[in-house]
């Protein structure tokens, strides 16, 4: 970032220059000006993902003890076992009792083996719509806590299913009468995200990302060079603000300092502000009415028209 400040600013001096000295050198100077400023926006989308990796950002657990009063975790799809790369369970906020659905990565060897890094198997998206569907039959909102790369690749997630619990999840969470809200705070990726993604309002950290593939995905499938990964996330348009500009989320929320890992108690704070004003909008709404808005709102996320540029 310091050396597009550097570069930007000696263009300045130059541009200067050349018209003091009477130097038509206007197409040259724009041409580097242009290069200068996509390799300032690499970057600083790079710095995004960094930021959204970076080994001490607080994961949904941390959010949890931090916003939540008496969280009771529940464990279990009833179907095949507990999938601790999704973590669930009731707690109260502002004195609201709430239906919290979270990925969780692990701190450290130990825990990322037994969390499988975050990456939910077939029996954590069944979890968590359990969970959720208790949450409609007792008029409890669901909030949901997203920071994953990915669903579970494995064999076994494919012999038990993954694709389907995946689908399953995206359409009954889409009919949910019940007030939902999803915040990304870290990695957003691919189907393993949108497992537990569909709500009523969808907020990302100032530092999170969210998209279809990871950089690295993208640059070997599609520029046939992995170490092109920080061109593929420009491309991919898969910040806060890009996502806050497509529509796909409704807000973004502020990080403090150099990022929520500086100081994860007003990071906290900020996310619980940002829910307690939501829910207490949301919990008056008609839940029918929640529901038809909440298709409305997923229909039109990519929708385009011809003519719409001009």
């Amino acid at each position: 970032m310091k050396a597009s400040k550097d570069l930007a600013s000696a263009l300045e001096r130059l541009r200067k220059l050349a018209s003091e000295s009477g130097l038509d050198i206007g197409d040259e100077l724009g041409s580097v000006e242009a290069k200068v400023k996509a390799s300032s926006k690499t970057e600083s989308t790079w710095r995004r993902v960094e930021l959204a990796r970076h080994p001490d950002r607080p994961y949904s657990l941390d959010y949890i003890s931090r916003i939540f009063d008496d969280f009771t975790e529940f464990h279990g799809d009833r179907y095949h076992g507990d999938d601790q790369a999704i973590v669930g369970g009731i707690g109260f906020l502002a004195g609201r009792p709430v239906t919290i659905i979270a990925n969780q990565k692990g701190r450290n060897l130990k825990e990322n083996m037994r969390r499988n890094h975050g990456m939910a198997s077939p029996e954590g998206y069944r979890k968590a719509l359990r969970l959720a569907k208790q949450a409609e039959k007792f008029h409890r909102p669901i909030v949901t806590f997203v920071d994953t790369s990915g669903a579970y690749p494995g064999i076994e997630a494919e012999e038990r299913g993954i694709g389907e619990a995946i689908a399953r999840n995206l359409r009954e969470f889409s009919q949910l009468k019940t007030p939902i809200i999803c915040v990304i705070i870290g990695e957003g990726g691919s189907g393993g995200a949108l497992g537990i993604c569909v709500g009523d309002k969808i907020y990302m950290l100032e530092n999170a990302v969210y998209s279809v593939i990871s950089p690295e995905g993208c640059a070997s499938i599609l520029l046939r060079d992995a170490t092109k990964a920080k061109d593929a996330a420009v491309m991919l348009r898969i910040t806060s603000a890009d996502l806050l500009e497509f529509k796909v989320v409704n807000g973004v929320i502020a990080e403090p300092g150099e990022g929520a890992h500086a100081d994860p108690d007003k990071a906290a704070a900020i996310i619980k502000e940002t829910l307690v004003r939501e829910l207490d909008d949301l919990c008056t709404r008609n839940p029918s009415v929640l529901v038809r808005y909440r298709n409305q709102k997923i229909l039109k996320v990519g929708h385009w028209n011809e003519g719409e540029a001009e």
